[in-house]
């Protein structure tokens, strides 16, 4: 690696209002009811944060059968589906619910418009846990495109109410590409009032795309399930830039840095600091000799957190 490598480091970065919310609740739950706690699906796509959570007492399951009868159970940030809530209800856990609040906003209005007699396009990634919870909040009426060549395929059983709504954690552009391709197909299609991509993955791109021309390797820290973290290195690669993925320090690799004079340094809306501090150290190690941080507005959204884990409340669930 080059002697007198520079770091730039992204802003925004790292934890969104969502993720630290969702990671609160399970450490309030286990401080207030003690472990095991019960989380649905991990409760941020990050191993550091999961594994850091499994020592403190969180059991992470994705089968309600897994869970004893009278436990706590969680929602992951993702959010569930109807029939999951509706399962969990009828075995009386004590259930808190962890869904990002942006996630929750989709849900509620796919719930809203179905009762107009809406069917619905959602822009995501099949298997995603969140896109699992948000067409789950229907029986039927809702079809899934990955990309601009599903728009061509998908088939309505009308189109006089149809509506989209987006997975949270996408590409921008990629997403916006499918929304104009569904807008050329059904011209007469409902679109969001207020775009489904999350403030915070919309900002983390926006920083790796002022920072990828600056640099000349980006690298996140994120972990491989992680959508939003994949979405900042595909977003680097797209304006020509190389860009690596990293769920720790330790799989840097020294020959991406051949030849370069200054990384650009992200990470995931489920990545802790922690992490990028450990990049950091080891970018050092291997020559780094300076840190600059790019200006950027620190974001300033918070979540409140569910009844019975407000530090003001002491009720009884």
């Amino acid at each position: 690696m080059n002697a007198g490598l520079e770091v730039l480091l992204a802003e925004p970065r790292g934890f969104c209002a969502g993720v630290d919310r969702a990671i609160e609740i399970v450490e309030r739950a286990l401080a207030k009811f003690g472990a095991p706690i019960y989380v649905r699906h991990e409760i941020v796509h990050n191993t550091y944060v999961v594994n850091d959570l499994k020592a403190k007492g969180a059991v992470f399951i994705e089968d309600l059968d897994d869970v004893p009868v009278g436990a706590t159970l969680v929602f992951s940030a993702h959010g569930v589906s109807r029939a999951v809530q509706q399962e969990a209800a009828a075995r009386s856990f004590r259930i808190f619910d962890a869904t990002c609040p942006l996630v929750t906003k989709v849900h509620v209005e796919v719930a809203k418009l179905a009762k107009e007699g809406y069917e619905f396009i959602m822009i995501g990634h099949k298997g995603h846990p969140e896109v699992e919870g948000t067409m789950g909040q229907l029986d039927s009426g809702i079809h899934l495109v990955e990309d601009v060549h599903d728009v061509a395929r998908i088939q309505p059983t009308q189109t006089a109410k149809l509506a989209v709504v987006t997975q949270t954690t996408l590409s921008v552009d990629d997403a916006a590409a499918i929304a104009v391709a569904i807008k050329t197909r059904f011209p007469n299609v409902r679109e969001p009032k207020q775009q489904d991509i999350c403030y915070a993955t919309q900002n983390r791109q926006d920083a790796v795309k002022l920072m990828s021309p600056q640099v000349d390797v980006v690298v996140v820290v994120g972990s491989p399930t992680s959508s939003n973290s994949n979405r900042l290195a595909e977003v680097a690669r797209k304006l020509g830039t190389p860009g690596y993925m990293v769920d720790s320090a330790d799989e840097l690799q020294p020959q991406w840095f051949q030849g370069s004079t200054r990384v650009g340094l992200t990470a995931g809306a489920s990545a802790p600091e922690i992490l990028v501090t450990q990049v950091l150290a080891r970018l050092k190690a291997l020559g780094a000799v300076s840190v600059q941080r790019m200006p950027g507005d620190p974001e300033s959204v918070k979540f409140p957190l569910p009844k019975g884990l407000r530090p003001d409340q002491n009720e009884e669930i």
